[in-house]
């Protein structure tokens, strides 16, 4: 059937209809707008282009499932419209081809609003075979892999990219509007920082140095605030050399925001707007259905400190607690295997992640995060070993992380030696000195409140979608070796 579609092109160039050739044609209309303007437009003479989905033969004459940028349209192609010759030759078009087609709008007898051909160009020749109509493309490995067939054969799928379109549109709308200015800070990193996450590694073959794509780019957006523009944000790729799962993928969609003068409750005001304001603009509702659970993402969201739902859900008080000893047996207890050299802070961390998080269905901010495990936030007034920080949980998972920001410098020398100890200890993720950063501190950085989002995780919820893979064009994938590996 390959070689089918090879010959029949190798026929139409010899006859010198090449399709390769076309550079161009004019689309008048598109299938969507012609339905939903039929009254107007019955009578009228179109060109539509697209790609043929379907074909049904009867002898002289000939419909087909024409599928555009909006949808699909049905074509009734006629010898008497065509004329004999040019009949023949659109007869040998297969599914999968893209053509032109010029005619009148009209409704069928059986009510199918159509458009009647008196011109069909052949555009494009597929030489590929699309799945067939009834099973389609069900294999979600070659969906991913495939992005451009799982579209063409799938319109759900591009239903969802057209709904992250509009939400990632109502981001900017939402900042945009209350005077942020977007910003473009560096990928290539000499520094991997302003996270705790294990990052790329790449090389700068002139300048013969190791480099890092970016983990995160807050302290480049921290910088700018230092050089005076008050409120700031990026969204973009970030990259971080970790696992894969349902919730995963090495480079991802987050935006990053920056205001001066502003603190993490400011930031949680924004967080809980903007993502209500994302639902209502892509979807057209602040309450949503995810795998079959109610979510309403309407503001204000629930609020609880780490160690107040550490407590709810386990039981633990950690103000009881008055050593890492203490907590270690506690942890142990709970059949938790942690290595050696963590604090009390860090273990309340663990035995939150472990045994809070599969609670925080509802939107829920999580605050107050132990500072061992924040070297970039600000330590809470009343309470120095905890910082003014949140994470805002939906549906079990993160999706966004903010804080008072650390605007002490030597605060902030002190939290990055410690980083570097818990690298010395073994954990790769920890973050790396930056003197650049303390440098612009130390020149003054407001009081200022920051906010990552993850773009992916929103987007899996508001088109109800079980794998990150669903919700990014093209994934991250093994790659296909050889036929039997």
């Amino acid at each position: 059937m390959l070689q089918i579609r090879r010959d029949k092109l190798k026929k139409l160039q010899e006859a010198g209809n090449d399709p390769f050739k076309i550079e161009k044609y004019d689309v008048s209309a598109y299938s969507a707008d012609i339905k939903e303007n039929i009254n107007s437009m019955q009578g009228q003479q179109v060109s539509i282009a697209g790609r043929i989905m379907s074909k049904r033969g009867h002898g002289k004459t000939t419909f087909m499932d024409v599928q555009d940028g909006k949808g699909r349209i049905q074509s009734y192609v006629k010898v008497d419209g065509l004329g004999e010759a040019e009949y023949d030759v659109f007869k040998t078009y297969d599914i999968g081809d893209i053509v032109g087609v010029e005619g009148e709008v009209f409704i069928t007898q059986k009510g199918e609003i159509s458009v009647k051909a008196s011109k069909v160009t052949l555009l494009s020749k597929s030489l590929q075979i699309l799945p067939e109509k009834f099973h389609g493309l069900k294999d979600p490995d070659l969906r991913y892999r495939q992005r451009y067939v799982d579209l063409i054969v799938n319109p759900e799928v591009k239903e969802k990219f057209l709904t992250r379109s509009k939400a990632v549109k109502a981001v900017r709308e939402f900042l945009d509007e209350r005077g942020f200015l977007e910003v473009d800070t560096p990928i290539l990193n000499t520094i991997a920082g302003g996270a705790s996450a294990r990052p790329f590694i790449t090389h700068h073959n002139t300048l013969d140095i190791d480099m890092y794509l970016r983990i995160a780019n807050e302290l480049y957006l921290k910088r700018l605030i230092v050089g005076g523009f008050d409120k700031v944000y990026e969204m973009g790729r970030m990259f971080r050399n970790e696992g894969m799962s349902i919730k995963h993928n090495p480079e991802y969609t987050a935006i990053e925001l920056y205001q001066a003068y502003a603190d993490y409750e400011e930031m949680m005001n924004i967080t809980e707007n903007i993502v209500a304001y994302m639902a209502q603009k892509s979807v057209g509702s602040t309450k949503i259905t995810y795998q079959g659970k109610e979510i309403d993402l309407t503001p204000p969201w629930n609020r609880m400190s780490m160690k107040e739902a550490v407590k709810k859900y386990t039981g633990i008080d950690f103000d009881d607690i008055k050593t890492d000893e203490e907590a270690y047996e506690i942890a142990d207890k709970k059949g938790l295997d942690l290595r050696a050299g963590l604090t009390k802070g860090h273990i309340l961390s663990e035995i939150f992640e472990e045994f809070c998080e599969e609670h925080l269905v509802q939107p829920t901010f999580i605050t107050h995060h132990p500072v061992e495990i924040s070297p970039l936030a600000k330590r809470n007034p009343d309470d120095p070993t905890i910082t003014n920080r949140f994470e805002a949980f939906v549906n079990t998972w993160e999706i966004a992380n903010a804080f008072s920001e650390l605007n002490d410098p030597i605060d902030q020398r002190g939290r990055f030696m410690d980083q570097l100890k818990q690298r010395e200890l073994g954990d790769d993720e920890a973050q790396m000195l930056d003197e650049d950063f303390i440098n612009a501190i130390e020149v003054g950085l407001p009081p200022t409140g920051g906010l990552g989002i993850g773009i992916d995780r929103v987007m899996m919820l508001l088109t109800d979608s079980s794998s990150i893979r669903d919700v990014i064009l093209f994934p991250t994938m093994k790659p296909i070796i050889s036929e039997d590996k």
